[in-house]
């Protein structure tokens, strides 16, 4: 499975610290040389470099690439997540990460085998009891209390306390760098190796719910009021593909991790120079919409 990126490339993830090394001033008293370095420099920053990504089965060498991806969701929650990567690693049946297909011998990167993003499906119900699980359930309702209406918080509670319905937590995580579409076949991958584990009967098989918790930002500064209503809130999804597991929701909510990041992508990052609030946008989807969320996902995403 591979799939192309451009790095700092509008719309694939443009690193706005690379994009300020560059400076619109010049010298005023600037001669040809000076007008010919303004201009390497730019066709320098324009550059566009393909990458290959691959994805491959989760072994024990991927554990700090992982975790690391899952510090970026879960930030300074209270959630074990070396232990949650160890149980991502020990369910390999299920779940890819995504890595560069091949490394040039020149590449300055210190790891070749780099781990630029995961996904994988995580059974809460079968792992009931396990301090991780525990953690993330708890951290969920809690902020449902904080952020939604009290009948919502007990129909979660509900949800997840159901051990004939199991609920997954759905993990898809990845560099910003790589593009939404390689998230279509590492979805349809994954939801084969589920339907797998179900028929032989091996852990995380096949969920009666879809849990999610989404990075999300919203601009910081100003809200549109909409007509004849209270402000419009519009939150971004940082993998854009997860709107459409948004819109066939039957729980969602928002909450801020204003206090914990500075930004909503690790303190440095803005959409349009606009400054944005960080969030995490929770989704409780019925696995029989999936089907739906697939066919959104093959419709924007098919190259």
């Amino acid at each position: 499975m591979a799939s192309s990126a451009k790095r700092r490339a509008v719309g694939l993830g443009e690193n706005p610290e690379e994009s300020d090394n560059s400076s619109d001033e010049s010298p005023e008293e600037g001669d040809d040389s000076g007008e010919e370095d303004s201009e390497a420099s730019e066709e320098e920053i324009n550059e566009e470099v393909v990458v290959d990504f691959e994805a491959h089965t989760i072994s024990d060498n991927d554990f700090n690439g992982i975790r690391k991806l899952l510090q970026q969701v879960f930030l300074k929650a209270h959630v074990n997540t070396s232990e949650m990567t160890d149980i991502i690693i020990q369910q390999n049946h299920v779940g890819s990460v995504i890595k560069q297909a091949e490394v040039p011998e020149d590449s300055d990167d210190d790891d070749p085998d780099e781990v630029f993003g995961f996904i994988t499906m995580l059974n809460l119900t079968e792992r009931k009891g396990v301090q991780c699980v525990e953690e993330v359930k708890e951290l969920i309702v809690d902020q449902c209390e904080k952020n939604s209406t009290h009948s919502v918080t007990e129909q979660l509670e509900q949800i997840l306390n159901d051990t004939s319905k199991p609920v997954g937590l759905l993990l898809s995580e990845r560099f910003i760098n790589v593009p939404p579409q390689i998230a279509l076949p590492l979805h349809k991958q994954l939801q084969e190796e589920i339907a797998e584990a179900q028929r032989t009967n091996k852990p995380s098989g096949r969920c009666h719910y879809c849990l999610m918790i989404s990075k999300t930002c919203k601009e910081a500064t100003k809200s549109i009021p909409a007509r004849g209503g209270a402000p419009k809130e519009e939150y971004m999804f940082v993998n854009a593909e997860e709107e459409f597991f948004y819109e066939q929701a039957m729980i969602k909510f928002h909450y801020s991790v204003q206090e914990e990041a500075d930004s909503c992508l690790s303190g440095r990052w803005s959409f349009d120079d606009v400054p944005m609030k960080p969030f995490r946008t929770v989704m409780l989807i019925p696995a029989d919409r999936m089907p739906v969320v697939m066919d959104k996902l093959k419709e924007y995403l098919t190259v």
